[in-house]
């Protein structure tokens, strides 16, 4: 797995090394490292480091940093997110829109979704929404192009996908 860590080292000489090596000696490696000396926190300097690991190691290497007297801030994984856009148009209400997105909740793994509409034409009964998500694995995409295309076309609502 990846992680991000946002560590805390005195301000002496050797620290920021004596920071790192704990990754090494759980066979972790090492993506990036930035020393900020701008963030200076009780005379200890932040570094923030991405890197990967075995997940298996990740109690170990917590406990080699306690070791070594290096405050954990925050730690966390990270994973590549999926964005993509989609516009609805026809008869697309927030009800309608709500069941969609029940449905595509139910079949995915979305870090987020958000939802814009526009207000309704005065010459038809249409709206427009925009609808954006972040799937945490790119097949995620297909899934929610699938329930898109069967539940609009269900609902005689035209979709728009990448926009």
């Amino acid at each position: 797995m990846i992680i991000n860590a946002e560590l805390f080292v005195n301000d002496s000489p050797g620290q920021l090394v004596g920071s790192i090596e704990p990754i090494s000696l759980v066979n972790g490696n090492i993506l990036a490292v930035v020393h900020n000396r701008d963030r200076i926190v009780d005379n200890r300097i932040l570094v923030n480091v991405t890197f990967e690991v075995d997940d298996r190691q990740l109690e170990r290497l917590k406990d080699l940093w306690k070791s070594k007297d290096v405050v954990i801030s925050s730690l966390g994984s990270v994973h590549e997110t999926y964005t993509m856009n989609y516009i609805l148009i026809g008869d697309v209400n927030a009800q309608y829109i709500e069941g969609l997105l029940r449905k595509i909740n139910e079949a995915t793994t979305l870090d987020q979704i958000n939802v814009s509409y526009s207000s309704k034409s005065v010459k038809t009964a249409s709206h427009t929404s925009l609808i954006t998500v972040k799937a945490r694995y790119e097949d995620n995409l297909d899934k929610i192009d699938a329930i898109l295309r069967k539940e609009c076309k269900l609902a005689n609502v035209t979709y728009v996908r990448g926009v």
